[in-house]
């Protein structure tokens, strides 16, 4: 055992505590399930972040920067980041007025329909069974890294350690930890970026540097390494990628059960649309960080193999020891949190979305949770121990799935009069089978396919296509109808023009920190890599400047839409104040 592996251990220890004592204020099914609906501001930023961002992020990710794809990353983060805000207003708010235990238990209640819960239950052992497994591997390869311990010990040193709390706490434990490991990973990423940085000659060095790193070209151009041998050989290629992934994390951040869930928990819906600024903000002001660092550890060392490693390698070898074992346990907090997410969630549904349940009293139905999460987890540690690592590309495939079959649903079963329960179920199930059929053929090498045909939107189109046409041949019910229409009513406590003024201080500063974060990559970024490039000669609109204008732009849209958002809401209570009725 060294200091890195012991700064793992006793963070491990720390959160275990902190969800056992969590987890004794568990009295009920909706303590164990959504934290008893009071999670406030904070703790649902915290739990939105850190239940995206794990060992993919921090391992998968960083690596593909450093081995060139880290613009074609920030790319994609910037165009996800708009689902926070836009699941927030469009779905988030209207999730949380049904006061249901899990998003599929919504789907169910939408459309009077087990079938309809039981398939979205399905979805989320299925994708968020194959995400945990994904997760377990990348937390297991931090620990052999850094320790002599073997895989295969490590992966249960992993696996009990987040399954041992998430069992007893439930999503209680689960968020408080969450906004505990969000705020370490936060800071240790600014911290790795400065020794990294630093050890490289300071910041202007390093990006000049990196622009005409003759080993990796293009590297941080805003097309990354693109050519022969490389993962897209046209920038078009590379380009279209990262859009296509961008919208379909959009969707997914904006209706995944792990995301969306987030917000049944929350306080109110003034705490949806705070959080909701919040965690785009904070994602989209981390992920140039985190780029940029795992592009410059080529600086120290070009050879890293595989490429998952560097920043565990840059850990202990670019950073002082304190701060090394500082940022190794945050990417372990950054696993544990999706961990611990994951499992609790597939627990949720194979005991609450896939069996019916209502007529057990709230002692057996917690006690079958706990018994169904601990038979998830021993099936994700098997599956672990037997699938070689792929980490990001076993997690795009898993998180995906949502884009293909919850997105339409999600989007049509609260604006959409016309959509039935049977097409709901089979747009569900088509959109699944549409994505994980031809994925995993392309996994299998059986296919080949066009960027523009990728897997998600096969599964999009043809869940959609779907709905449309099933839906046409059967009947909306009154149910249906009644209950869509109490989606749309706005609780009178969420009018309250003190609460309004509040929450519009939310997507002021997300308006503010989309200038910076503009001004800032174009000082520090676009207009350095120009220089070292062209040298004499400047292109001020050149697609590094534009990469650094389209980031901050995102965030500052996501903030104008949840202004005029509030605004009505504000109005619609001034109006309610004066005692005036909208004419039926």
């Amino acid at each position: 055992m060294n200091a890195y592996a012991y700064g793992i251990v006793i963070s491990i220890a720390i959160y275990v505590v902190i969800g056992s004592y969590a987890g004794r204020k568990v009295r009920h099914l909706e303590d164990y399930f959504v934290a008893g609906r009071q999670a406030p501001t904070l703790v649902v930023v915290g739990t939105l972040v850190a239940s995206l961002l794990s060992t993919n992020a921090f391992l998968g990710e960083v690596g593909m920067a450093y081995a060139g794809y880290g613009t074609l990353i920030l790319t994609l983060v910037a165009i996800n980041v708009a689902g926070y805000v836009g699941g927030a207003l469009f779905f988030g708010r209207h999730l949380r007025r049904s006061r249901a235990l899990t998003v599929a238990e919504f789907f169910g209640r939408r459309f009077a329909s087990r079938r309809v819960q039981a398939v979205a239950g399905i979805t989320v052992i299925v994708g968020l069974g194959a995400y945990l497994v994904a997760v377990t591997q990348g937390a297991a390869l931090i620990i052999t890294q850094v320790s002599p311990l073997p895989y295969g010990v490590a992966l249960f040193i992993v696996w009990i350690g987040y399954t041992g709390f998430t069992m007893y706490s439930g999503s209680r434990g689960v968020i408080i930890t969450d906004t505990v490991m969000f705020l370490l990973f936060t800071i240790v990423s600014f911290i790795a970026l400065a020794f990294v940085v630093l050890g490289a000659g300071g910041w202007f060095a390093t990006i000049e540097a990196l622009a005409v790193l003759p080993s990796k070209p293009g590297i941080i151009a805003w097309h990354g390494a693109t050519g022969p041998g490389a993962q897209w050989e046209t920038h078009a290629d590379g380009l279209l990628w990262a859009v296509i992934l961008g919208i379909a994390w959009a969707v997914v951040i904006a209706v995944s059960p792990w995301q969306a869930s987030r917000y049944l928990m929350a306080r109110n819906e003034h705490t949806v649309i705070r959080a909701a600024c919040g965690a785009g903000g904070a994602l989209l002001l981390l992920y140039p960080v985190l780029m940029l660092c795992g592009a410059a550890i080529n600086l120290g060392n070009p050879d890293i193999e595989p490429a998952e490693t560097a920043i565990l390698w840059a850990a202990r070898h670019l950073m002082p020891t304190a701060a090394g074992v500082l940022l190794i346990a945050g990417i372990m907090a950054a696993a544990l949190s999706s961990a611990t997410t994951f499992l609790s969630l597939v627990g949720f549904s194979a005991s609450n979305d896939i069996v019916q349940r209502d007529t057990l009293d709230d002692r057996t139905r917690l006690r079958i949770s706990r018994l169904s999460m601990l038979g998830i987890g021993l099936a994700a540690l098997a599956l672990a121990a037997a699938l070689p690592p792929r980490i990001v590309w076993i997690t795009y495939f898993a998180a995906t799935v949502f884009a293909s079959s919850w997105g339409p649903v999600a989007c049509m079963s609260v604006w959409s009069r016309r959509i039935t329960a049977e097409g709901a179920f089979w747009g569900m199930l088509v959109g699944l089978v549409g994505n994980v059929v031809p994925k995993a053929l392309v996994l299998a090498g059986l296919i080949d396919l066009p960027v523009w045909a990728d897997p998600i939107i096969i599964g999009a189109v043809l869940g959609t296509l779907t709905i449309v046409l099933v839906s046409r041949r059967g009947t909306v019910t009154e149910a249906e109808r009644r209950y869509r229409s109490r989606l749309h009513e706005i609780p009178e406590e969420e009018l309250d023009a003190g609460e309004l003024n509040r929450t519009l201080l939310w997507p002021n500063l997300l308006i503010a920190g989309g200038v910076v974060l503009a001004v800032l990559m174009i000082v520090l970024y676009a207009l350095p890599h120009d220089a070292a490039v062209r040298p004499g000669r400047r292109e001020l609109m050149n697609g590094e400047m534009l990469l650094s204008l389209g980031c901050g732009s995102v965030l500052m849209v996501s903030g104008f839409v949840a202004r005029f958002t509030i605004h009505r809401l504000r109005d619609r209570g001034f109006e309610q104040e004066a005692g005036y009725q909208a004419p039926r």
